[in-house]
């Protein structure tokens, strides 16, 4: 055998062990007749042992270990067959080879990744019921919005080419639409969550998630539903503040993605904003915790006309930013940023974290120019719940945009 210090060769067979019996312990539980907690355990080590061997006299060992394996599941089946059971299944075999090609890796790979694909495994193996009822409920909207994401994270992202073209060479085909797939992913996330949890949500899990798919699709919905049903104003302004507060971490992974070098000097003040929101958002959950909340329609935001909408706000914004620094300074972004909020956040964080990673604008304007942003993205959410919801549920969002807004404003004339 290589030189192997005989500490590393007990922590890696300990490591297997755990983690074939971590798998184990789910197949037991579940009553497989064909593997359980002690044989899990056994194949994951054997798999060790094999790929110890392998590694000292020939490769072949490996794939004779995994095919004594595959034998024992070959008569394991046949042994069950004759026994008359007539349930079928593949789960708990294709789990013992996983098993057993996880303990041969973790001879040559870090056992972190080993312990994560046997926790995953097990996780996977313990869900089942979980997902098959997500399944049940999935329609053919939901099934359409996945294959559409896997469009254009898959299929369109990776024959777009890598290169920059136009005015002031700042439109990257490949980076922008990467960006797309970024915001979709967020926003496919929290409605397939949305969609499984149904009316199980509650008022803040509908508006967390909610806000994770659009804070301004989830404040037109609810407004809609005030406007029909004027009783339930009160937790529809609820419901609204609540996903408004879910900007926030949204604005967090834009930042981390696009200005890795500036996060800290750019996430300060959303921080704070974020922990005004969750105050405010705490204090007006308190006059709806007990009411019952049913959950509108969320619209697929893996459209395709959704994504190529948001790639040419996005590149639109930045070339408006590129060409304002370069000939109106920068007091032009401060309008810039109030008419790209109207539209959207995201666009305009992304676009503003480029700049500031590629230090054409300072990291202090551009926290700024995202509170600016901010400023008037609340406003148009008030206007619609205005004009939309009514007069009555705008009234009860009104202090809650209030404060908000005078805490960006002060930072902005603070900082």
């Amino acid at each position: 055998m290589q030189e192997v210090e005989l500490y590393t060769i007990f922590q890696t067979l300990g490591i297997s062990l755990l983690l074939g019996l971590l798998v184990g312990m789910q197949r037991e539980l579940h009553d497989t007749r064909i593997a359980g907690f002690r044989t899990f355990a056994i194949v994951t080590l054997f798999g060790t042992i094999c790929a110890f061997l392998a590694l000292e006299f020939t490769p072949f060992i490996l794939g004779f270990g995994l095919l004594g394996v595959i034998t024992i599941i070959v008569v394991g089946n046949v042994m069950k067959m004759s026994s008359g059971r007539s349930e079928y299944g593949m789960t708990t075999e294709i789990s013992l080879l996983f098993m057993y090609a996880v303990g041969a890796y973790l001879t040559v790979g870090p056992w972190i990744i080993g312990a994560a694909i046997a926790g995953s495994v097990a996780i996977l193996l313990q869900i089942k019921p979980q997902l098959k009822g997500a399944l049940a409920r999935m329609e053919d909207n939901d099934i359409r919005a996945i294959m559409q994401f896997v469009l254009i994270t898959f299929i369109i992202l990776p024959i777009l080419p890598n290169q920059t073209f136009g005015p002031f060479d700042i439109f990257n085909p490949q980076r922008t639409w990467l960006l797309v797939v970024l915001i979709t992913g967020i926003s496919l996330g929290g409605y397939l969550i949305y969609k499984f949890m149904g009316d199980r949500a509650g008022t803040v899990l509908g508006g967390i998630l909610g806000g994770t798919i659009s804070s301004t699709a989830t404040t037109v919905s609810y407004s809609k539903i005030t406007a029909q049903s004027p009783a339930t104003g009160v937790q529809a302004a609820v419901v609204i503040i609540i996903a408004s507060a879910m900007v926030y971490p949204r604005i967090t992974i834009e930042i981390m993605v696009m200005a890795p070098d500036y996060f800290y000097e750019l996430i300060w003040p959303v921080a704070v904003m974020f922990a005004v929101s969750v105050g405010i958002s705490l204090f007006a959950f308190r006059h709806v915790k007990d009411r019952p909340h049913a959950m509108p329609e969320q619209r697929n935001p893996s459209e395709l006309s959704t994504a190529l909408t948001f790639g040419v706000v996005y590149v639109v914004i930045l070339f408006i930013i590129t060409a304002s620094t370069r000939y109106l300074g920068s007091e032009a972004l401060f309008m810039v940023a109030a008419i790209s909020g109207l539209a959207d956040m995201d666009a305009i964080t992304l676009s503003v974290s480029q700049k500031v990673q590629n230090g054409t604008i300072a990291g202090t304007l551009g926290w700024k120019l995202i509170l600016t942003a901010l400023i008037f993205n609340t406003l148009f959410k008030y206007a619609i719940i205005h004009f939309i919801g009514g007069k009555e549920v705008a009234r009860r969002v009104l202090m809650a945009f209030l404060i908000v807004i005078a805490s960006a404003v002060l930072l902005i004339l603070l900082g």
